[in-house]
């Protein structure tokens, strides 16, 4: 347990304040980890409410120079604060994620606001009903909503600067990209605002940020968690994951969000697996290779070496082949743009002039592929899942590097790649957009080679085996080569 949390409020007398509740305390309370925070809470060492309270200056101290968030939901996260303060007090029991501090994506359905999806024009749209059910879930957990994240908008964007809303600036460097697009749930998480974040991933959006900003995230198999009641960019590529500072906290909060939902068909039935109770428990045995050939081209040395840095400490020697990765992330543009156009075209026509010119641009081209080009990248897809399937039969897991940089600077449109000037906005996901077009579940792990910005390792793992790249992830943060601190700002 953080020490920063110990004696916060003496549980037989509520009403006397000890040095933890007091003001000076509030950045320590703020940076805990989730699991520690939801002890402390269920435990009675410290009320929900002033955890709650600590997040929330920590936020309104570092948004002028963070820009992670978008909207605070100050009523509705005081008023869950004081119901689970309550049901303590009453002696019932809490849930797993009690007291623990969340916000999300502005593309997640909160009840009340508007749904953003990063955009001007969606701020015209009535606010939603209802929450989304991940959002839902999380609460039903007791962990507390804090509010909307910043995003690249319409989520088509690697960068995490959003021409609405400013940039969500990397904690770690200000004059930085937190990477995008789910941009400000990774500023927002390696800030110390906020323990633990939701995003969403088509082409690499949890896994990026996840790299540039220094921590944990998790891109789920396709279909294992419900998107039901979030704005939709692709819906054939469409993830939605957490991002946290320790392997732990994900898997608390991914088995959080795992269960059926009637309101997404696209959920595939699984059945239910726990992985936080097994952490630390699955690694013996496990056959880890490194991805070879195209993961070891275009790329910064240094993202090669954190992934040599991983593998040296998880003893895997192996190299494996990923065959046709080049052409798998040509057809996940192809998807992306085809379809991400699609869902716009009525606004591309009535709005233009209200789009981020980089985005409704790409939109527009994207409306001018042919039909052909897409039933063959579709094919190709299948293809490609077969090959990797096979693949799996003879390694567990594969480390592949998430981005073939560290953060690029605000603002910054180009840079080298083995002697070859690339734009930063799309290759940021070279790496990550053939993982993610079969829809294979990815922990993206933190590397720090230096006192530098950090880098970022893919954990890739087969179908439904998230509790595989967890435990990658989770073995590498105990062997210090994965970590997660938060930014001194």
């Amino acid at each position: 347990m953080s020490g920063a949390l110990d004696g916060a409020v003496d549980a037989e007398n509520p009403d006397v304040e000890s040095p933890a509740a007091a003001p000076d305390m509030a950045a320590s309370l703020a940076t805990a980890h989730a699991h520690e925070i939801a002890a402390a809470v269920r435990a009675g060492t410290v009320p929900a409410r002033a955890v709650l309270e600590a997040s929330l200056a920590r936020i309104a101290a570092l948004e002028p120079q963070v820009n992670a968030f978008t909207d605070l939901t100050l009523a509705r996260a005081r008023a869950k604060a004081d119901a689970i303060d309550a049901a303590r007090a009453e002696g019932r029991e809490l849930g797993r994620l009690a007291g623990v501090p969340f916000a999300v994506k502005n593309l997640f359905d909160i009840a009340g606001l508007a749904t953003r999806a990063g955009s001007k024009i969606n701020r015209d749209l009535p606010p939603a009903q209802a929450d989304a059910t991940l959002v839902a879930r999380l609460e039903a957990a007791d962990a507390v909503l804090v509010g909307g994240l910043n995003m690249g908008e319409y989520a088509y964007d690697f960068t995490g600067e959003n021409a609405h809303d400013g940039p969500s600036r990397n904690p770690h460097h200000l004059g930085h990209m937190s990477g995008g697009s789910s941009g400000g749930s990774g500023a927002a998480v390696a800030a110390g605002e906020v323990p633990l974040a939701l995003g969403s991933d088509t082409n690499g959006s949890i896994r990026v940020p996840s790299a540039l900003c220094g921590i944990f995230g998790l891109k789920p198999t396709f279909g294992r968690l419900s998107r039901a009641r979030t704005f939709p960019f692709v819906s054939a590529l469409d993830h939605l994951g957490p991002f946290a500072r320790c392997p732990t906290d994900l898997a608390l909060a991914y088995d959080a969000m795992q269960g059926e939902d009637p309101d997404d068909p696209s959920l595939i039935p699984r059945p239910y697996a726990p992985v936080g109770p097994r952490l630390g428990e699955g690694r013996d045995g496990l056959r880890i290779a490194v991805a070879g050939g195209y993961f070891r081209t275009k790329g910064m040395p240094d993202c090669f070496a954190a992934v040599d840095a991983a593998a040296a400490a998880l003893g895997a020697d192996r190299i494996v082949e990923i065959p046709e990765a080049a052409r798998a992330r040509a057809a996940a543009y192809v998807i992306t743009a085809a379809e991400g156009a699609a869902l716009h075209a009525g606004r591309l026509s009535a709005r233009p002039g209200d789009f981020d010119p980089a985005v409704r641009d790409r939109l527009i081209a994207g409306l001018a592929i042919p039909a052909a080009w897409v039933i063959a990248a579709q094919r190709f897809r299948r293809h490609f899942r077969l090959t990797m399937l096979k693949l799996f039969e003879e390694v567990d897991v594969i480390l592949a590097p998430a981005t073939p940089c560290r953060a690029p600077e605000l603002g910054q449109k180009t840079f080298v790649l083995d002697g070859e000037t690339l734009l930063v906005r799309p290759n940021l996901g070279l790496f990550t957009q053939p993982i993610s077009f079969i829809g294979l579940p990815v922990a993206a792990v933190p590397v720090w080679l230096d006192d530098g910005l950090p880098l970022g390792v893919q954990v890739i793992a087969p179908p439904w085996r998230e509790d595989l790249a967890l435990e990658v992830a989770h073995a590498l943060a105990e062997a210090g080569v994965a970590r997660a601190p938060v930014a001194q700002l």
